[in-house]
């Protein structure tokens, strides 16, 4: 059974062949050049483009990876949001090191962000939280992300609590929720080909800064596949 299975996995193939990326025709900065990707993706109808694949590693050295959405890329980073006391949040805390990927499969392409993370600032965090349907926030409310619960009611009974807690009045930013920024110092922009010889252009800097007006700031290098 085992062996069956592993077969059918191995002969699972996709010839990689919609498009190409050339180092010279790539922007200066990884902001602009991932503000170009975006939006063909966008545009393409993938679903959820903003999603990406967040790793973090513990104080132990174990590593653990989560989908979350991108909120906001702009010269500071890549922002996204969540429960601080979760894992991922915990973790992130203790350990600024992280990674996230954008798997854009439909296009046969992938971005890897490597860098740090620092809190997003509490105002720009409220604002956001403002924003959402007020089912998020209230969502936001009734999860401790990452803990053991016994069964889904409840959940449901935490929810109802809350619709009551703040019947007719505003949902309250959570002290326990906010956000991070990715600040990176290496962002690679993989493109699939033919014969697995695909296109990686990876932009690396000692500067945080992904939007830096100076494009100096940033190398860009070809990676053998």
């Amino acid at each position: 059974m085992a062996e069956q299975s592993s077969d059918r996995i191995a002969d699972l193939r996709v010839h990689y062949d919609l498009d190409s990326l050339d180092l010279a025709d790539t922007a200066a900065t990884p902001l602009e050049q991932f503000q170009r990707w975006f939006d063909h993706a966008r545009q393409a109808d993938i679903v959820e483009p903003n999603a990406m694949v967040v790793s973090s590693v513990s104080h132990d050295g174990q590593p653990s990876s989560r989908t979350v959405l991108l909120k906001e890329a702009d010269s500071r980073g890549f922002a996204f949001f969540t429960n601080l006391d979760s894992r991922k949040g915990r973790e992130l805390s203790e350990n600024a090191a992280v990674s996230a990927v954008f798997p854009w499969y439909a296009l046969h392409r992938q971005v890897v962000v490597n860098g740090r993370v620092s809190p997003v600032p509490r105002p720009e965090a409220a604002a956001y939280f403002a924003s959402r349907p007020r089912e998020s926030q209230l969502g936001a409310w009734t999860s401790h992300q990452s803990q053991v619960i016994a069964d889904r009611q409840v959940l449901h009974e935490r929810y109802d609590q809350l619709v009551a807690r703040f019947a007719g009045k505003d949902v309250a930013l959570p002290d326990f929720w906010g956000g991070f920024i990715i600040e990176a110092h290496s962002v690679e922009f993989w493109q699939g080909r033919p014969s697995r010889l695909h296109d990686r252009i990876r932009y690396t800097s000692h500067s945080p800064a992904m939007g830096a007006a100076d494009a100096s700031v940033w190398q860009r290098d070809r990676l053998s596949p």
